[in-house]
């Protein structure tokens, strides 16, 4: 019993001791979360960087990448990749950047002459070639041509092997259907069909 008022007494000393002096209860500070980064919403998807063709190129312009505007103020852009193929990329109007890179067409055979875009108003046409010697001059042996509308989240192609390449690219009907030439050979692609010889 004595034991436990010599304990209640040396508190009371302390606590007395401790106003005497001025002294305060210490101050608990807690640590407040940093806010949350905000997630990209399924409106703006991640921008990347506009990739570049690896084939090196020295001569005026550059036949291994090339960019269209389509008229609502987006962007496609196309580049050839080493032993890969034909990757598309396109701009948004939501958010800053590119697309991430995206194989149109696959192949390990070398590019042959350049990559041929053009815009029909929300459709846009592609014309690229391949080849096992393209780079000794030999002429393409896969010819493709593409075709991507809408939100460009997906890409019609079609392969021709054999063969020199489109010429020209001509649209109807605002650009639901389109023809890519080549003298009398000709190929068609509708949005309701797609690709038809």
């Amino acid at each position: 019993m004595r034991k436990t008022s010599t304990s209640a007494s040396a508190v009371m000393l302390l606590l007395m001791t401790v106003a005497a002096c001025g002294g305060q209860e210490p101050t608990v500070t807690r640590a407040t979360p940093a806010p949350a980064a905000s997630a990209p919403t399924a409106a703006s998807p991640r921008a990347h960087e506009l990739r570049k063709s690896d084939i090196p190129w020295h001569g005026t312009g550059d036949p291994y990448n090339a960019t269209v505007e389509l008229d609502d103020g987006r962007r496609v852009a196309m580049h050839y990749r080493r032993g890969k193929g034909l990757y598309e990329q396109h701009s948004s109007l939501r958010a800053a950047g590119w697309t991430k890179p995206r194989l149109i067409y696959g192949t390990k055979t070398e590019a042959c002459q350049g990559i041929h875009l053009r815009a029909f108003g929300g459709t846009v046409t592609a014309v690229a070639d391949f080849g096992v010697y393209c780079s000794d001059g030999e002429p393409p042996m896969e010819s493709v041509a593409a075709v991507g509308v809408g939100g460009l989240r997906t890409w019609d192609h079609h392969l021709t092997r054999s063969f020199d390449g489109w010429e020209r690219v001509s649209a109807s009907d605002g650009g639901k259907e389109v023809t890519f030439r080549r003298g009398s050979a000709t190929l068609r692609w509708s949005r309701s069909g797609g690709f038809s010889n």
